[in-house]
């Protein structure tokens, strides 16, 4: 049963960290994950994932249909790991801390940080410039300061306001794509773009791995936006409305981005956001999708930064018995990790394309081994008994250092390098597939072929859930 406190609004700072949210400040529905996920993904950074199988060769027919099977694939892992939020009332890594040990999960929790500050810095570098364009303003750091400001304070905020901002960015980002792909068929002949270059292996495989790798790289923080939902809060409707918001949002921008890279080529991928603002028309037309722009960036670019913050104090507690912090220091924090993205965001590199591959196909590398053991153990091996205080000490049930899974982790990503494709490294048998990387599946199916034998023996699950003995109050 949900009780809001009075007291809470979206304006209001969030009290809670990484410990569990109790029943009492338990609120919302599970359509509320529909409107973040959408909003999240109806964005710039996923219209450039959809361009990319097109700029690297692929006929933007095959780009979409190899985006969407990607999408599919990977937003049906994302979202069985969105389920486990309302169960468990923790953040994603917490829960990590049951199949690779209290510290052992500080391993992935690393690369997940990482994964963070490159996804906002290059996110930032895009918003940056719509803003710059909104601004009339040619530096560029002008545009990166305010919007990582946007970012700092919504994400010290928090929870709340999270959702409201990916309520207010499903509906803009619905009404400005829309009038932008009636303005691309208006413009272009799109139809003489399509069909063109034919079916090739390696470019089709190319865009099966880029929404794939888009979907997964959600997993390590997608429970924290469901953890707030009632304990009783269906799990299949919290997949069902996550899988939707997610696959939809993000293969609207990914198909509108293959149809872009067809019909205007370098015109597009040497200026992705001076080139959306000149199809939209008319100077005050193109300041509003600038603003959508902007929006729905900052919706992603919350998660990175609130999502980079639970990561960090996942990482310390686990040799810091703390389960809770101040405001103060949560604020702080968040707004040092904001910081950080801005200054990576001030250095990055002109080839953004070409970079923004390699980033999100190294991702996926590390993270499919990860959700793999994940959801084996969550859904097949402890199913959903977890024992939650030992969660937080490393002399319970779950122990400092989980070895075997990390051996697990471990060969399940370097059973992956031999079919990588990547900028600076092709592998052997990615070059006999003539440039096909399918290396996020290898790691899928390796991980699982090893981790489950070994879950079967060594796993200790409670015969049930067991929650906290009580949930620290916080002033």
């Amino acid at each position: 049963m949900s009780h809001d406190r009075p007291e809470a609004t979206a304006l209001t700072p969030e009290r809670r960290t990484i410990d569990v949210i109790p029943d009492d400040e338990r609120h919302g529905r599970p359509v509320n994950q529909f409107t973040l996920w959408f909003g999240a993904n109806m964005q710039i950074t996923a219209i450039v994932d959809g361009a990319l199988a097109v700029v690297f060769g692929a006929d933007a027919i095959w780009a979409i249909a190899g985006t969407l099977v990607g999408n599919l694939a990977g937003g049906a892992v994302m979202a069985l790991h969105s389920a486990q939020g309302p169960r468990l009332g923790l953040p994603q890594m917490i829960s990590s801390r049951a199949q690779f040990g209290v510290r052992g999960a500080v391993v992935p929790l690393v690369l997940v940080v990482l994964m963070y500050l490159g996804f906002a810095a290059t996110g930032t570098v895009l918003a940056g410039q719509a803003i710059g364009k909104l601004l009339h303003s040619e530096n560029r750091a002008v545009g990166i300061v305010v919007f990582g400001a946007l970012t700092g304070v919504v994400a010290v905020l928090g929870y709340r306001l999270i959702h409201v901002v990916g309520r207010i960015a499903t509906v803009l980002g619905v009404l400005g794509f829309t009038y932008l792909a009636v303005r691309l068929f208006v413009r272009y002949d799109v139809g003489a773009h399509l069909g063109g270059h034919g079916f090739a292996a390696a470019t089709f495989l190319l865009a099966i791995s880029l929404g794939a790798s888009w979907q997964l790289t959600f997993g390590p923080y997608v429970a924290d936006y469901s953890r707030y939902l009632p304990r009783n809060t269906s799990a299949r409707k919290t997949f069902w409305f996550t899988f939707a918001g997610s696959v939809l949002g993000s293969q609207w921008s990914m198909t509108f981005g293959a149809l872009l890279a067809a019909c205007a080529g370098t015109a597009f991928t040497v200026d992705q956001v001076g080139f959306i603002g000149a199809l939209a028309g008319p100077a005050a037309v193109a300041a509003l999708i600038y603003l959508v722009i902007v929006v729905g960036k900052l919706t992603i670019n919350v998660l990175n930064a609130y999502g980079g913050f639970m990561s960090i104090l996942t990482t310390v507690t686990a040799f810091d018995p703390r389960t809770t912090v101040s405001r103060t220091t949560r604020a702080v924090s968040i707004l040092g990790f904001t910081a950080a993205s801005m200054l990576i965001a001030l250095a990055a590199s002109a080839d953004f394309l070409d970079n923004f591959k390699s980033f999100v196909l190294v991702l996926l590398l590390v993270f499919t081994p990860w959700s793999t053991i994940n959801l084996i153990d969550y859904y097949l091996i402890s199913r959903e008994r977890i024992d939650i205080p030992a969660l937080y000490d490393p002399t319970g049930r779950y122990g400092s250092w989980n070895l075997p899974a990390l051996a697990c982790y471990a060969v399940g990503i370097l059973a992956q390098i031999p079919f990588l494709a990547q900028k600076l490294y092709t592998g052997p048998i990615t070059t006999l597939l003539g440039g096909a990387d399918i290396s996020w599946l290898i790691g899928i199916l390796i991980t699982a072929a090893l981790y489950y034998p070994v879950a079967t023996r060594t796993a200790r699950p409670p015969q049930r859930m067991i929650p906290p003995a009580r949930t620290a109050a916080l002033s």
